[in-house]
């Protein structure tokens, strides 16, 4: 898993394990189809962090509050073999996040 930060904020928090974080993001398979979007949704979406996949469980910790960054994840941090949705099994997932706000 790689974190590229896109925009860094001032802000000093940042998610723990047990956060709830409210995000807008975007996720692309490795041929650049997205499948994935809050923005074509309208509106950020909310998650449990201990519920995501691993690769935002541990990219998102490191993330201050008010940043936005670029996470790639391999399958070993994202589905795995599984076939989930429109994704292909052993897929390289990437997504671009907007980290909003974090409640623990």
């Amino acid at each position: 898993m790689t974190v590229y930060p896109l925009s860094q904020s001032n802000n000093t928090v940042k998610p723990g394990p047990n956060s709830t974080v409210k995000v807008n993001y975007r996720g692309w398979l490795a041929n650049g189809t997205e499948f994935d979007s809050s923005y074509s949704r309208g509106q950020p979406a909310v998650f449990e962090l201990n519920k995501t996949i691993p690769c935002w469980q541990q990219g998102l910790q490191t993330v201050p509050v008010g940043s936005k960054v670029k996470l790639v994840c391999p399958p070993s941090t994202a589905y795995g073999a599984n076939q989930v949705g429109n994704i292909p099994p052993n897929s390289t997932l990437t997504y671009e996040i907007d980290l909003l706000e974090v409640s623990n």
